[in-house]
């Protein structure tokens, strides 16, 4: 979900949406009458996509949301949450997996459908319609493995998090219970926020959505013949790559005894880049991944890390004893590793604050000229609506007109969030005795109106705002609160509040806009939306749990899984209320220069150069990620853009009609991997090897020692 210049959100990027909107179907067949075919279909397209489904059946919106739909899609959903899971906990970059969903889930139907056929028990048809559901459906529970903050905002207020932090301002372990009553009862405020303004952001506005409008072509093109051809070979190929990462990562599972053991650990650049977290590390999550994103997100991680763990850190370790005592240990917030952080941080919010601004100048300057040129309509001498729809073209119309069939009433969706909101004002305090009933009330004030602003400005820009606001929500509420009061607690927790709300609003008003596209009904997309974040609501705790006992030391800056993001929260919600008397040395220094720095860099992006220079330019929210982990992953992700450039540069075709299904089944098979490797942990279940690299030097010591003990 994702635009190619700029991630969706500050994790979320992906190269697709672009190629997408470019080329509805590519095919990969040399065959001169398949390609002659293809062209017809293409032209076809582009002069009535709706004329080529118009004789096709089209359900209602009950027998879009089918038990078959759902069933694929919780076993889809499961899938997905393991692999956001995964991407949460080590670097919180989150390529866009909606692709991977529309592709998977016309596998599943496809072959279950064929399987009905061929007993004669096929009742329905499977649809364009369907296929949307499972999408949607997939997309919002996976999705609340990312806003459910477990590699943020949630896991930052752990006891784990606040040692390693080094504050004592309160922790709140993490548990099943609690998990999954507060994500019930904050997500689904986001989701009636917006119903009923989606004519408004769909019909009347027009708003383009890019990766709603990018996926609804990809689905679109399913169900056409040549798509359908196209998508069979695409299913072949991610079901190889599918089976290839999983086994490989088998594999490596048997040479990794200890934490510092495998190829995890390969110092394939040296030892000394090794220390430095510069290595590949095979993972091949993380290579699929790379082949999603844009190359300027990966080159940007790269730079990040270079400049961080290249020049900056080993300058400012030669600082200790002067900038910072010398005898703290590696993990304390007012040493080596505060400047890690809190420069990371100055990036961040940078960068955040910067495009906060442009999408909403740039939401409210839209807004303004749609409202006045309706204004302008409603004055005209000669107006109605059947000269307005007289205007539109055969898909506009007929896309309009099964967009309005289905209304969702206006009263039912304010009645919804009045009752979600008392519920949530109610329990919500007594999960967090910090987090006061007068705190959630201003939340649920204000939220409507920016989940509406997240809303139009994704619509525009395909950038969810939705982590910016969770961080001035973690200022705002911890700020109010104080220090004595449990502010950081109350912060993080506030984050979670409006991080949910304003990014389930604009994922559903996403989901309308392909819906609207694909003819789905918008009581289809609320209906597979709902159960969707039910789902997620459930699945994505419980496979949390799982990570959380399989792996003792998560979190940890040197764990196989560090969740970043964890710390960072967790320190901006200390920095709200304690302020900057905790940063050690010269860091607030350091912290003004990179916040300014981020921003400068993007105001040169957006309006000082050429666009054809401007794509050169790196992403500061990019760069900042590594600053932290280390660069060891930017090294996989430009590991798998290279693949993808060179595969370009060979066969174009075919590189944009398989990348994505290459990248799918490596993402996908690594993310299945997880889950057994997650349950032998859980059962004590040891690999048996350890494969280390020593020194020279060090393995001559070690030769010696063992010999004399034999």
């Amino acid at each position: 979900m994702g635009h190619e210049d700029h991630p969706q959100d500050e994790h979320r990027v992906s190269r697709e949406t672009h190629d997408m909107l470019e080329n509805n179907i590519i095919n990969g067949n040399d065959d001169e009458e398949e390609k002659m075919n293809h062209k017809k279909i293409e032209e076809e397209e582009i002069e009535s996509v709706e004329k080529i489904f118009e004789k096709q059946y089209l359900p209602g919106w009950r027998n879009q949301v089918t038990m078959r739909a759902i069933v694929v899609s919780f076993g889809m959903s499961i899938l997905f949450s393991f692999i956001v899971m995964k991407f949460n906990l080590t670097t919180g970059i989150i390529p866009s997996l909606n692709v991977s969903a529309g592709l998977l889930g016309f596998f599943f139907v496809k072959t279950w459908t064929k399987l009905l056929e061929k007993s004669g028990m096929l009742k329905q048809p499977f649809t364009r319609q369907e296929n949307t559901v499972i999408q949607t459906c997939v997309v919002a529970s996976s999705g609340v493995a990312f806003s459910g903050g477990f590699g943020g905002y949630l896991f930052g207020m752990s006891e784990r998090i606040a040692i390693q932090s080094g504050d004592n301002n309160g922790f709140k372990n993490p548990s099943l219970g609690w998990i999954i009553g507060f994500l019930f009862v904050v997500s689904f405020l986001g989701l009636f926020s917006v119903v009923p303004l989606r004519k408004i952001m769909i019909i009347d506005f027009k708003l383009t959505y890019p990766s709603g409008t990018a996926t609804a072509l990809l689905i679109n093109s399913f169900h056409t013949p040549t798509g359908a051809k196209l998508a069979k070979k695409q299913i072949k190929v991610l079901g190889k790559f599918f089976s290839l990462s999983f086994l490989w990562g088998f594999f490596q599972w048997f040479y990794t005894a200890k934490d510092d053991c495998g190829f995890e650990q390969f110092p394939s650049l040296g030892l000394k880049a090794y220390e430095n977290r510069f290595y590949f590390d095979f993972s091949a999550t993380y290579i699929g991944a790379g082949m999603i994103c844009p190359y300027i997100v990966n080159i940007s991680v790269l730079i990040g890390g270079i400049l961080s763990w290249g020049l900056m850190w080993p300058l400012i370790n030669n600082r200790k004893g002067d900038w910072y005592s010398a005898d703290l240990p590696s993990s304390s917030m007012n040493g080596l590793q505060g400047y890690k952080v809190f420069i990371a941080i100055a990036m961040i919010l940078g960068d955040g604050l910067y495009n906060f601004i442009k999408v909403i100048f740039r939401t409210l300057s839209a807004l303004s000229t749609h409202l006045q040129e309706r204004q302008l309509l409603n004055t005209l001498p000669v107006h109605s609506e059947e000269a307005q729809s007289s205007s539109l073209s055969f898909d506009d119309q007929r896309r309009t007109q099964m967009f309005l069939k289905d209304q969702i009433p206006t009263w039912f969706a304010t009645a919804g969030y009045v009752a979600i909101a008392a519920i949530s004002i109610t329990t919500l305090p007594h999960i967090f005795p910090q987090l006061k009933w007068y705190y959630i009330v201003v939340i649920y004030i204000f939220a409507p109106v920016l989940a509406f602003c997240n809303a139009y400005g994704c619509g525009l820009t395909d950038w969810s705002l939705a982590s910016t606001y969770g961080k001035l929500a973690i200022f705002t509420i911890g700020a109010w609160a104080g220090a004595s009061h449990g502010g950081v607690i109350a912060g993080l927790a506030a984050c979670g509040v409006m991080m949910n709300i304003v990014s389930t609003a604009s994922d559903l008003t996403q989901d309308f806009k392909t819906g609207y596209l694909t003819l789905a009904s918008p009581r289809s997309m609320f209906v597979s939306q709902l159960i969707g974040t039910a789902m997620g609501c459930v699945i994505s705790p419980c496979v949390f749990w799982l990570f959380l006992k399989a792996f003792s030391d998560l979190g940890q800056p040197t764990s196989q899984y560090p969740a970043p993001y964890a710390a960072i929260y967790r320190s901006m919600a200390v920095l709200g209320v304690e302020g900057f008397s905790s940063l050690p040395d010269n860091c607030l220094t350091l912290c003004y220069v990179f916040f300014g720095a981020a921003m400068l860099i993007n105001l040169v992006k957006d309006h000082l150069v050429k666009p054809s220079v401007a794509r050169f330019i790196p992403i500061p929210m990019a760069m900042a990620i590594p600053f932290y982990i280390g660069p060891y992953f930017a090294i996989d992700m430009c590991v798998g853009s290279l693949i993808l450039f060179v595969w370009e540069k060979v066969n174009k075709t075919k590189a944009r009609a398989f990348g994505c299904a290459v990248a799918s089944g490596l993402i996908c098979g690594d993310g299945l991997w997880t889950l057994p490797e997650s349950i032998l942990g859980v059962a004590g279940v040891k690999p048996p090897i350890c494969m280390k690299f020593l020194s020279r030097a060090t393995n001559d010591q070690v030769d010696t020692f063992l010999a004399t003990l034999s």
